[in-house]
Formats: C-alpha cells, structure tokens, sequence
C-alpha cells in the first residue's frame, strides 16, 4: 500500500497543466497531508482544475475525518463496493495525483528497505485517483480528498518486487497525457477498463530513504 508520495513541484504542475500553480503543499506528502490533484472542470477553457486536497479519501457520509488514515489507496477490484468510496466511482468523481515519485518497501534482504519508483526521465507523472467533499459539521469547512487507485501486480517486473513476502504485489495507476481526458470524464465502466499495468519501458526504482512522517492534518 503506498503511503508516501512525492507530488510534482507547483511549477511542474503548472506546466502539465498550462493553468496558475497551486502553492503551499508539502514537498512529501502522507495520508492526512495535502497534495495538488486534477480534476474536470467544463466550465475552464482547458476543461481542468488544479486543487489541493488532503491524501485519504473522507467520504462524504462520515461524521469523523479520521476515517482518512485508512483510506489513502482504493483497490480496482472492491471500489464500486466499498462504502468509502462506492459513492465517489459511481458519481464519477474521478482525478489524477501528479506526482515526481512514490515510495515502496522492498523486503528481498528480509527486511523492510524503502525503494523509490519514478519515471526514467525524471519527468512527473499522473496516477489514477478519486476525490470526495466533506463537511466539517463542527466548523463549516468543506474538505475535499482523494485516494489512489491500486491494481494487482504480482509478477510486474518493477511493482512485483515491494512487499512482504507473501503479501499480494499491488501498483498504482498511470494515467498517460493523452488520456487525461478519457480518464477524467469515464464512466465507472470506462474507468474500469483504463486501469492498466505499469509501462515498464518508461519507469524505473531505486532504493532509497523514506522521510518520517509529520502528523497530517487529519
């Protein structure tokens, strides 16, 4: 389960994008920090909207925000069932998580060592995500989130290694430029055939360190 991402840089964001950068989000991001994501607007002239949002996806139907420390990444297979996220698929609330690069433990030596996977480029990314509105009924504040799509990868060449052995291998979702849109505007069952592997062609891991994890704002 990834639990640790870096999101792309405000100006990388905005040049993915071509729209005005969004500021102040932390350079690593956990469940219950905040992180730019995409998302359709038809009222835009690029038919985009960058927001940030907080990472761990707090259904619209909860009375605790909490409930985003356990949200963080939605499986492909359980998500149009799922009461936190059934709602957040089937009203097609899709978005994409533009991202510099992401973090996964490698169990080969027999213990955990953290690995980086990113692309061989160095260029950001996007990955496959859904949001949700929530409202704070104590304070009014309308709190938007999002959680990451997962699908099977045991037997990726790349995703295939993280993980405790025996545990299942899973990926996130890569969402190419050029179906942002199809992405962004897919019905559930669109969205369902777009949840593809890994391009192992374009990607690449490296071990690493991950960085301790300040307490977010869940």
């Amino acid at each position: 389960m990834c639990v640790h991402i870096t999101p792309a840089k405000p100006t990388a964001v905005q040049r993915m994008t071509g729209l005005e950068p969004v500021q102040d989000y932390p350079a690593e991001s956990f469940p219950g920090y905040v992180a730019p994501i995409i998302r359709a607007d038809a009222e835009a002239a690029s038919g985009l909207r960058v927001d940030l949002a907080v990472f761990g996806l707090i259904p619209s139907w909860t009375k605790d925000r909490s409930i985003g420390r356990r949200t963080y990444n939605a499986r492909a297979e359980t998500v149009a069932e799922k009461p936190s996220y059934r709602t957040a698929w089937r009203q097609r609330q899709f978005c994409l998580l533009p991202l510099g690069r992401f973090f996964e433990p490698c169990w080969e030596t027999g213990k955990a060592v953290p690995w980086s996977i990113h692309r061989q480029d160095g260029e950001p990314f996007t990955v496959a995500g859904i949001w949700d509105r929530w409202n704070d009924r104590e304070t009014g504040e309308i709190v938007v989130s999002f959680s990451m799509l997962t699908i099977n990868a045991d037997g990726h060449p790349i995703m295939g290694r993280f993980h405790r052995p025996g545990d299942e291998r899973r990926s996130l979702v890569v969402v190419p430029r050029r179906a942002w849109h199809d992405w962004l505007t897919a019905t559930p069952d669109t969205a369902s055939s777009m949840l593809a592997e890994m391009p192992v062609d374009q990607f690449t891991s490296e071990e690493t360190g991950f960085q301790k994890p300040q307490l977010g704002l869940l």
